[in-house]
């Protein structure tokens, strides 16, 4: 009887420490409060020509500082839609460019704004990014090879050649290059939720960070 009596005992003390530990482990990080940006910064961090993935009047923003020639932020680009999907129409995703890695940076941009143009930017950036490998090496992508990826998935690659060079993609990259420096990027892909910064970073404090704002947004 005594022994059975001890190994409930034991039993017990197990799960209790078992349901802590999940606590723990699982708890809710500290709420983080928006503090309003400065003006030049809040400026800068979203652009009236900015693409938005997803729908527009959204109430909570990602800010995506993004470079499409960059590993990291390949990487991430399923873990955003993912966190998309999660929220529903609560989340929208601002993108920036930024582009850290010379020509191969600039091309994939100067391609996505001509998909852009074209109705076809989603379906273009998906193949750029799933592409990546084959077109971002060394930074120095072989000529056409980009164009020869996004005409397989709608873009018209002839009208794309003029479109790349219009005055208006030129302008967006020179402002985005300015508000990279304004706002102080150094890596990519860099995010900022709701204005709020994601430090420190990593995939579980993102979704940590827009799950607290969309319940802030919804309550």
């Amino acid at each position: 009887m005594k022994r059975r009596s001890l190994i409930l005992s034991v039993l017990a003390v197990s799960v209790a420490g078992f349901g802590g530990a999940t606590w723990f482990a699982t708890r809710p990080g500290p709420m983080v409060e928006a503090e309003p940006l400065a003006p030049e910064l809040a400026e800068a961090m979203i652009r009236p020509y900015s693409p938005i993935l997803g729908p527009e009047e959204a109430p909570v923003t990602i800010v995506e500082f993004f470079d499409p020639a960059c590993e990291a932020c390949r990487a991430f680009h399923p873990i955003v839609k993912d966190i998309m999907a999660e929220h529903g129409n609560a989340v929208r995703v601002v993108i920036r460019y930024t582009p850290f890695h010379g020509e191969a940076s600039e091309e994939a941009i100067r391609v996505l704004e001509a998909a852009r143009m074209q109705g076809v930017f989603e379906p273009v950036l998906e193949a750029v990014l799933r592409e990546q490998p084959n077109w971002a090496s060394h930074g120095a992508p072989t000529p056409g090879r980009l164009l020869q990826i996004a005409a397989t998935v709608g873009l018209d690659a002839e009208a794309a050649r003029t479109q790349m060079l219009s005055p208006g993609v030129v302008a967006i990259l020179n402002q985005d290059r300015a508000d990279v420096e304004t706002v102080g990027i150094r890596q990519t892909p860099t995010f900022f939720v709701n204005g709020i910064s994601l430090d420190p970073f990593g995939e579980a404090e993102l979704r940590r960070l827009v799950a607290a704002q969309v319940a802030a947004a919804q309550s």
